[in-house]
């Protein structure tokens, strides 16, 4: 798995392995609580027509500010 640094954060909409390496963890336990929960510790993805999930550009602020 590739680390991204903050510098290389995409501007765009994420997939799950994006924002799995973002946060250190296997693409699968995004998955796992996203079908567990409907989300992802609050965020919700956009479920592309081909069953894609599509995660939010700001996916790893929203986060980090709801941890503060």
């Amino acid at each position: 798995m590739q680390q991204l640094t903050a510098y290389q954060v995409p501007r765009r909409p994420m997939t799950t392995e994006e924002l799995a390496t973002l946060l250190s963890i296997r693409p699968q336990s995004v998955r796992k609580r996203y079908c567990l929960t409907g989300s992802y510790f609050s965020l919700r993805p956009v479920k592309l027509p081909n069953g894609r999930l599509m995660w939010p550009a700001d996916a790893l602020a929203q986060l980090t500010a709801e941890a503060v």
